[in-house]
């Protein structure tokens, strides 16, 4: 498997996919903190700013890369999504002139609903999850001429999340481990692919949606729980079969986090930075904040901000 998903997905084809995807989406940018400013040592602390991206999250580079290098038939795109991934497919197809249908569940936060319903997508609920409402996008694509774009376990979608990777070594360069939240695990293998075995890198999701924590305890995807307050960004049942074969090559360790570290890390973002994260944005930074990872002296260590899709919430205290 190794072989074949090098072959699908390389450094060349991901930068042949930023060149595609260049024109329409952010170079976010990075802020450097010392690790002192934050109880985590002395090293440097990057924090790459993704949900400062259009839409409000990473997620626009996977959706661009589907809709620029895949042909879009005559009834537009349908995509299920916890609402971040629905988000970036209605605003590309929108800037693209394509009509969007987009499936979310219940769970999915009402400002990712109003971001969707804002780019002019038909959206649709389907389930009280996000397999549910990817089972209920499946059964309308088979009646439509509509280009399916999943959420993390797509070629495409993974080379588009990977130019994060390329565009972060272009401005970290020095950059030597990088924790990144995991949900489907799109992100996380979008960014292996880049890195190969350059960066450690650290994979952080909540406990109650332990998606990557099961399937590395099984040595395959498998169902886990999903709950919590990240659940409508990391709460697939399973991580992917495609992003898990780039993942297991490259990952140094997993770590979970508590609901509550994970709303301390948004607290502490706002405090420190006036950063309004969403809480599967900041699940990364929770893991950092909360000591479930430790930097070693010195180490450069990036932490990648993913969204920033929420409500307004009163961080203040």
């Amino acid at each position: 498997m190794a072989g074949l998903t090098q072959l699908l997905i390389d450094r060349e084809r991901i930068s042949a996919t930023e060149t595609a995807i260049r024109p329409h989406i952010r170079r976010t940018p990075v802020v450097h903190l010392q690790g002192s400013e934050l109880g985590v040592g002395a090293g440097r602390v990057s924090l790459k700013l993704e949900l400062l991206q259009h839409s409000g999250s990473f997620k626009a580079r996977g959706a661009f890369a589907n809709l620029l290098l895949r042909p879009v038939p005559s009834g537009g795109v349908v995509a299920a999504s916890g609402g971040n991934h629905g988000a970036a497919v209605a605003y590309a197809a929108q800037v693209l002139g394509h009509a969007a249908t987009i499936f979310i569940p219940s769970i999915a936060s009402p400002a990712k609903v109003e971001r969707i319903r804002g780019y002019g997508a038909t959206l649709m609920v389907g389930g009280k999850d996000y397999d549910e409402a990817l089972r209920a996008s499946e059964v309308w694509a088979s009646g439509h001429d509509a280009l399916r774009v999943h959420a993390f376990d797509q070629e495409e979608t993974l080379c588009g999340q990977g130019t994060l990777a390329l565009e972060l070594e272009e401005q970290v360069p020095d950059l030597e481990s990088l924790l990144v939240a995991v949900g489907g695990g799109g992100l996380l293998g979008g960014i292996a692919a880049w890195y190969g075995g350059n960066v450690r890198l650290i994979a952080v999701e909540p406990e109650r949606c332990p998606t990557l924590t099961r399937a590395s305890a099984s040595g395959r995807p498998v169902d886990a729980e999903v709950g919590g307050i990240a659940a409508d960004s990391l709460g697939p049942r399973r991580v992917g079969e495609l992003t898990y074969s780039i993942i297991r090559e490259h990952l140094d360790h997993v770590v979970l986090v508590s609901d509550a570290e994970i709303r301390a890390a948004q607290v502490s973002l706002w405090d420190q930075l006036r950063i309004v994260a969403e809480p599967g944005g900041a699940t990364a930074f929770a893991a950092l904040l909360s000591g479930k990872y430790r930097p070693r002296s010195g180490e450069r260590t990036g932490v990648v901000l993913s969204g920033g899709n929420t409500v307004a919430v009163n961080f203040d205290r």
